[in-house]
């Protein structure tokens, strides 16, 4: 494993970041070791959101190609629903 080193941590950011560690009951290096490893971690993620929001994978599909289907799908369910079980209606039909 590779070991890094920060240098010129301001003594009020080391002792919070000692602080918080100890809070979880974790060692400053296991605790800097996790916030170091989320950080990739979301990076990553943020990167696999861009390309699927910039289109290069996954669908072409516009929010409405995908919404409206589903709400006929829904509007058509509902009308079987309320004909079928006629008391399931409102009051006011």
């Amino acid at each position: 494993m590779t070991a890094l080193q920060i240098r010129d941590v301001p003594e009020p950011v080391r002792a919070r970041l000692a602080e918080l560690a100890r809070e979880r009951g974790l060692s400053l290096q296991s605790y800097l070791l996790d916030l170091v490893s989320d950080e990739v971690r979301r990076q990553d993620n943020l990167a696999v959101l861009r390309r699927f929001g910039e289109g290069r994978h996954g669908t072409r599909l516009t929010r409405a190609d995908i919404l409206s289907p589903l709400h006929q799908a829904r509007a058509a369910r509902d009308e079987t629903i309320r004909d079928e079980w006629p008391e399931t209606r409102p009051e006011s039909e």
